[in-house]
């Protein structure tokens, strides 16, 4: 196994989406806040789908 692993839970009774809880060792890394926003881009790579996360920098700089 590889990396963290973290568990999905539903987002809210009224959808499908799911959600997770980013390892502190990522929060702690971009210095995320609550409330920070986050970029997710799907890169098809040979049989996987890599998920690129990023932040999207706050207004006034980062």
């Amino acid at each position: 196994m590889e990396g963290e692993v973290t568990v999905l839970t539903p987002a809210s009774s009224k959808s499908r989406s799911l959600r997770t809880t980013l390892p502190m060792s990522i929060v702690k890394q971009f210095k995320l806040k609550q409330g920070d926003r986050l970029s997710w881009k799907l890169q098809a790579r040979g049989d996987e789908i890599v998920i690129v996360v990023k932040p999207i920098e706050r207004e006034g700089g980062k």
